[in-house]
């Protein structure tokens, strides 16, 4: 009897993960453009706060709002553009 008091008590202390801003704040958007190209031909600008991240790698979960993250495939093409 007394689990069935403590359930829903366990249940609030659940928590999921945190949510992702869905907005454009590092401009991704604008490199949108830069999908299907291979990462090693294009010229990103100096000052870009940006990351690649190949297949399989580990990263660090930190997001950073203003870091443009280019998600690429084995051969280095980049598939997916984002923040974080």
């Amino acid at each position: 009897m007394k689990i069935l008091f403590l359930l829903p008590l366990l249940a609030a202390c659940v928590t999921g993960p945190a949510p992702v801003p869905s907005d454009d704040g590092c401009g991704a958007a604008g490199y949108a453009g830069l999908l299907g190209q291979n990462i090693a031909a294009v010229t990103l600008p100096a000052d870009l706060n940006h990351r690649v991240i190949g297949p399989n790698q580990m990263v660090t979960m930190d997001y950073v709002e203003s870091r443009v993250n280019f998600e690429t495939d084995i051969v280095g093409t980049i598939m997916r553009v984002t923040c974080g």
